[in-house]
């Protein structure tokens, strides 16, 4: 088999070597345009996770490797004048020349045929070979002549970063965080090199207009480092800033539809990129050139496309995940300015959480000092007296006082669709359903979204609040509630607007056809997609209808006892429909521009406001974007609205995402809406719910420590376990938490 590497960095190298190892009688050549020795930047990092995987693929490179590390278990945040340290992390670092040179002699040890010098601008150069290897790096020169195949986009971001080196020993990886007049400037520091003559990188990173404002769009190597160690001169201790290409950038995502074609493989930053705060582009170059290698060892044959084609599968959905965790991670710090009223250890543990690979459980295994730091400072800032032990409450079980209504946790059952009422009147499901949450140990137990009349109903079985019927069979259920368990129930009030008059989700969710469809109503009449039926669109007069039954609905919830209510302004329903440009499309007072397309939902909220009982609070729930490239709601928008909506009574906004349009494209992923209403709370300085693939109690406690919303709510995972709450209070041993009494025998008791 003949084998040709073009770009000799990490994965071009480790692949190559990995190769020869297994095959000894391949040909394998490895071409780099550069001289051996000829890189930019200072150190690599790796997690013990990546080592280990080193360690497996191939002993002997990993252990002059090991030889040559800097190891530290710490991560030290510098913010303000204190040092916040975390401990349990693991990694190491190494200067990138001496990997390169590492690799390198590995290469000549095995066989290999290293060409340095070498450029190569097309795969034809190469000869006759079964395997071309595209690891030429960010500008690829192999990708781009193949682009319309591979399809690689690039993302850029909006901070502004440059590689340094310094003399300073560091013994921990180090975050500083810095203001001058120009703003915010963040420091990734770590060691690489240990010994006569330590090295450590001292990647420094700004917001674009931050770095504009400072004057260094300019600058030069030297001004750079001059700058900076005047900026970080008390953290370098009299230590130089050295310089090595040091220019500033912008850091790119780099993504390919796919990698391989024919015998062509892309590997490492070609193919994809992941930001430097979270993993390095050698950290993903080097696990590509182990995937690859596996896949010939596994499938055992020299059918190179099959080959290529298994490694792409196996590889790429966990590229995806690191990535995405990349992404989330390079947003922090570029809103990291966002969080510097925070304090110490709150800031510390969001920058510790900040991509959700490290949660509360995580990083109470990895530090739990830290995390009973974080506790305790969440504790201080929301008023949580310690327990009769001493102990606070993790987070998660922290009282929440909402005008006079006390919530005794931070859970929230969310509003849950059953389709299982008969002419808008629930029975013995929802009873069973929401009576089994409630007493599960949820703070907060939402009603399924809740119709204000017979025709804002999405279904033929949906939930209403309209008729004497309605209300009293939901008294049953509050009744229940208030009687067994310490959980409050919430009435989500909402019009379906133009997505009313559909079938049940398990008949087809699709708009009714035969005689039992009704009329629609909507800012526009505009379908919500092909083939639905066109809504009428709304009179002045049809708004006042609207209004009016949603203050007769929460005059009704009054009645029947509900402790709050929550506005259904999201999603794509009748009032969301009004928000989003999407759907409105009307050219007068109630649409044009943010300020119209809000009126009315206003108007509906400051009704609702002065009908219900001004000790009670209100919830809104809103679609903070539509996940549209253009024409769309955007999280801009959304926080405008929630200053409004506070100013018009709302005391929580509850922030989810998309349902007024098909087209939208959610980014999903675990707490994916998360940043959304962290955004608006900050803000917008309101008190939000986030909600979006929140999948426990863990998530919920890095949320609420992290600072980035007041409460959770929950769907899916109190369907699975209505007990959710009541359980995490055995596992996070809170003994205060109360229990229904005909469920005590089955309560763990508490440690001594």
């Amino acid at each position: 088999m003949k084998i040709a590497c073009v770009g000799g960095g990490p994965a071009g190298l480790y692949f190559a070597l990995l190769m020869k190892q297994q095959r000894p009688g391949a040909e394998i050549a490895v071409y780099e345009r550069n001289r051996p020795d000829d890189t930019f930047g200072w150190g690599v990092v790796f997690s013990d996770e990546t080592l280990g995987a080193f360690a497996a693929a191939d002993p002997k490179s990993f252990e002059e490797i090991r030889r040559n590390f800097a190891y530290w278990t710490d991560i030290e945040t510098y913010y303000g004048d204190t040092c916040v340290r975390s401990t349990g992390h693991g990694f190491s670092g190494l200067a990138r020349v001496r990997l390169l040179q590492i690799l390198q002699d590995r290469c000549r040890e095995l066989g290999v045929e290293l060409c340095f010098e070498h450029e190569v601008a097309d795969e034809a150069e190469l000869g006759d070979v079964d395997l071309v290897l595209a690891a030429d790096g960010l500008n690829s020169v192999l990708r781009d002549r193949h682009a319309d195949h591979f399809k690689p986009s690039i993302h850029w971001g909006a901070c502004k970063f440059t590689w340094l080196g310094t003399t300073l020993p560091l013994e921990a990886f180090t975050f500083v965080f810095r203001e001058n007049d120009a703003g915010l400037f963040q420091v990734h520091a770590y060691p690489f090199q240990v010994g006569r003559r330590p090295l450590s990188t001292w990647i420094v990173e700004c917001h674009e207009d931050v770095w504009r404002r400072a004057g260094l769009a300019d600058a030069t190597e030297e001004e750079t480092a001059a700058y900076c160690e005047e900026l970080f001169a008390d953290h370098l201790d009299g230590h130089k800033l050295l310089t090595n290409r040091s220019i500033w950038r912008t850091f790119p995502t780099v993504r390919c539809e796919t990698w391989h074609r024919g015998n062509l493989v892309l590997m490492g930053d070609c193919a994809h990129t992941a930001h430097f705060s979270i993993g390095s582009g050698t950290k993903l170059a080097m696990e590509d050139a182990i995937a690859l290698a596996d896949a010939f060892e596994r499938l055992g044959t020299d059918d190179v496309p099959a080959v290529l084609a298994a490694y792409e599968e196996a590889r790429y959905v966990d590229t995806l995940k690191l990535q995405k965790a990349a992404r989330t991670s390079r947003e922090w710090f570029e809103h990291s300015a966002r969080y510097l009223g925070q304090p110490p250890v709150q800031f510390s543990f969001n920058l510790m959480t900040r991509s959700k690979r490290i949660t509360w459980d995580n990083l109470a295994q990895r530090d739990p000092a830290l995390v009973e730091r974080a506790g305790e400072c969440f504790a201080e800032l929301e008023g949580v007296p310690a327990g009769p032990d001493g102990r606070v409450p993790p987070p998660m079980f922290a009282p929440l006082r909402l005008r006079e209504l006390e919530l005794g946790n931070r859970i929230v059952v969310s509003p849950m669709c059953q389709y299982s009422a008969t002419d808008g009147v629930v029975g013995d499901w929802h009873l069973v359903h929401l009576g089994a949450r409630a007493v599960g140990g949820a703070g907060l137990v939402f009603t399924e979204m809740t119709n204000v009349s017979p025709e804002g109903r999405i279904t033929h079985g949906c939930a209403g609040m309209y008729s004497d019927a309605c209300e009293a069979a939901w008294k049953r259920v509050v009744d229940f509630v208030h009687g067994n368990s310490s959980a409050k129930i919430g009435m989500q009030l909402a019009h379906a607007g133009r997505k009313a008059s559909c079938n049940l989700p398990w008949e087809g969710d699709d708009p009714l056809r035969d005689g039992t469809a009704w009329e629609t109503i909507a800012p526009s009449a505009e379908p919500f997609d092909e083939g639905w039926h066109v809504p009428r669109a709304m009179t002045r007069a049809d708004m006042d209808r609207v209004r009016d039954d949603f203050v007769a609905a929460a005059q009704r919830a009054e009645r029947a006892g509900f402790d709050c209510l929550e506005l259904h302004m999201a999603h794509g329903y009748l009032l969301s429909s009004f928000l989003s440009p999407a759907a409105n499309v009307r050219d007068d007072e109630y649409g044009r521009d943010l300020a119209g397309r809000m009126r009315f939902p206003l108007e509906v909220l400051e009704a609702v406001r002065a009908a219900w009982p001004q000790d009670r609070p209100i919830f809104v729930r809103i679609s903070a974007t539509d996940w549209l490239p253009e024409g769309g709601t955007t999280v801009e928008d959304s926080v405008v609205l929630a200053r409004e909506l506070k100013a018009r009574g709302c005391d929580v906004v509850d922030v989810s995402s998309a349902g007024n349009t098909p087209r939208s494209e959610p980014d999903y992923g675990r707490m994916y809406q998360v940043p959304l209403a962290e955004r608006i709370r900050a803000e917008a300085d309101v008190r939000v719910m986030a909600v979006g693939a929140i999948l426990g109690a863990d998530h919920a406690n890095t949320i609420l420590a992290a600072g980035r919303a007041d409460l959770c709510a929950l769907a899916r995972p109190h369907l699975r376990d209505p007990s959710l709450t009541n359980e995490a209070s055995v596992t996070y041993d809170v003994p205060a938490h109360p229990w229904p009494k005909q469920y005590l025998p089955a309560r763990p008791r508490p440690r001594v």
